[in-house]
């Protein structure tokens, strides 16, 4: 349920029936508009006279949400959501580019590409410590010692790090990471989602690889349910029965989920096709859809890559695809 207050509601008034609704076992999620002001009711709203709140002088109206999804709807939600990353708003017009290799191997490898990456526009390093592979003999990435190098990347730039994590027993080696992502694999590890809701701390969550859109949300309610609204959804193409490419880009969720949630919503074209050549078309189609950022997977060596090696960019060849990205976005909030 949501109520809709009149404008210019006295803050007191307000306050009063925030506090009778609590008092009704229900959680009350503020949403401050530009223009109006959404009270997001969460919990069993069946008892709740719906008509008794419809006639208080403060309130416009009162709707109720069929969703499953409350937290992440943009009903109860209509603006968008900006999230702070380490002082880098992402959503609500920030547009943000993340861009490095999939996994960290050295030192030398990890900063000498994040410097590559920001002279060209990135603005987040991403690089993977813990990696999940489809073959347990597969490299499975440096874990702690790959977290160290990330922050050592991060002195060395500047750049915010994003870095997977696999397990709710690892979180305490994230600490000091400034955006947890939770991949593709664990996007319906609910353990782990309800882990990650008592952090305050913003989270990338990547679609599943057949993942519905309602169940990508559902899997972003989790998070929020557990107090954590600091989410950013990744769309990084999902399973269907073409075998030309890693997986299929469903650019039609971009617009779909603009509709459906408040929150930012990025695309991962490295993913989603598995084929360096098909990244660069591919993310300008993401940043003409109405993404609020890209993913971009890029390697100094991709041919001698421990991970993910085809489907990796040149820094070189990501500093042409920036320039590209900047001009798609230009003409298209022309």
């Amino acid at each position: 349920m949501i109520i809709i207050l009149k404008n210019n509601t006295q803050t007191e008034k307000r306050t009063q029936l925030v506090d009778w609704l609590e008092k009704q076992g229900l959680t009350v999620h503020i949403s401050e508009g530009k223009y109006q002001t959404v009270l997001g009711l969460v919990g069993d709203t069946s008892a709740v006279d719906q008509d008794l709140i419809a006639s208080l002088s403060i309130v416009d109206s009162v709707k109720r949400v069929s969703d499953p999804f409350k937290c992440a709807s943009r009903k109860f939600h209509p603006e968008d959501s900006v999230i702070d990353v380490s002082g880098l708003k992402v959503g609500g017009g920030h547009f943000v580019m993340i861009a490095g290799p999939c996994s960290v191997e050295s030192e030398e490898q990890i900063v000498g590409i994040a410097k590559a990456v920001k002279a060209a526009g990135a603005a987040i390093l991403r690089g993977g410590a813990f990696k999940p592979r489809t073959s347990p003999y597969d490299f499975q990435g440096l874990k702690a010692d790959g977290l160290e190098l990330l922050r050592i990347a991060r002195q060395e730039t500047g750049l915010p790090i994003v870095t997977e994590v696999m397990s709710s027993r690892d979180l305490p080696l994230f600490e000091d990471v400034d955006l947890l992502q939770i991949g593709a694999r664990n996007m319906q590890n609910f353990d782990l989602l309800k882990e990650v809701g008592r952090l305050r701390k913003p989270v990338l969550l990547k679609r599943g690889l057949a993942a519905t859109l309602k169940e990508f949300l559902m899997s972003a309610e989790y998070i929020m349910a557990g107090g954590n609204e600091q989410v950013i959804l990744c769309e990084r193409g999902i399973r269907t029965f073409d075998d030309y490419t890693r997986n299929t880009l469903d650019l039609a969720a971009i617009p779909m989920l603009r509709e459906l949630t408040h929150l930012p919503i990025l695309v991962d074209p490295s993913h989603a096709t598995g084929i360096a050549r098909l990244v660069p078309p591919m993310a300008l189609a993401g940043a003409a859809s109405g993404a609020d950022g890209l993913m971009i997977e890029v390697h100094n060596d991709p041919m001698h890559a421990l991970c993910d090696g085809a489907q990796s960019l040149t820094p070189e060849q990501y500093a042409d695809l920036s320039e590209k990205v900047r001009a798609v976005r230009k003409a298209v909030n022309a």
